[in-house]
């Protein structure tokens, strides 16, 4: 089974999503094992001058240390890290975060694609990309360059999401290994916790 190969190697967890990821998140986080054996990187697309408070909000539903990105932040195991809004966040070789404003991605900045793709590279096999609610097609190229560097992509319900076309066109276009509800989805994050 796949998950059985990222036991206990499991070193970041990206988590992307778009419009009604925060209400999932909002679900998610508080079932997240705490301490966590590796860390959680959340990229969303959001409007700079509407959820400045984002970050604040997601505090309140969980235990674990929670920060938005600045550059050249290290990503450490156990904590949970937000892309700030209008950058594309990148994890560098050394696992530290870099931001870059450049031009859109699919209409988005951050893009999923350019973190989860970024990830992959540095992470490897090592890597869970999973793929919320959202209504464009950004973070399905993403979600195959996880899985083409040996990592596990996960895509939400689309039957459970607010808006399913994201996880639509990612399962329709990446080889998905699960697909799960927001439930399934924490069990499955925490099943990779060696801290339990």
């Amino acid at each position: 089974m796949a998950e059985n190969k990222l036991k206990n190697t499991c070193k970041a967890v990206v988590i992307g999503g778009s419009a009604g990821s925060i209400e999932v998140l909002l679900k998610l986080l508080p079932a997240l094992s705490s301490p966590l054996s590796f860390a959680v990187i959340i990229v969303l697309h959001r409007k700079n001058s509407t959820d400045s408070s984002l970050v604040n909000l997601l505090a309140l539903k969980t235990s674990l240390p929670i920060r938005e990105v600045e550059d050249k932040d290290a990503a450490k195991p156990g904590a949970i890290y937000l892309a700030p809004a209008d950058y594309h966040l990148l994890i560098e070789k050394e696992e530290v975060f870099a931001l870059d404003d450049s031009e859109k991605i699919n209409y988005s900045r951050p893009s999923l694609d350019v973190t989860f793709e970024s990830a992959a590279d540095v992470y490897g096999s090592s890597l869970v990309g999973i793929l919320l609610s959202g209504a464009n097609a950004d973070g399905t190229a993403g979600l195959n360059a996880v899985k083409k560097n040996g990592g596990i992509i996960v895509a939400q319900k689309p039957e459970t999401a607010q808006s399913s076309f994201m996880p639509q066109q990612a399962i329709l276009n990446a080889p998905i290994d699960f697909i799960f509800d927001v439930d399934e989805i924490a069990v499955f994050v925490n099943s990779f916790n060696t801290k339990a």
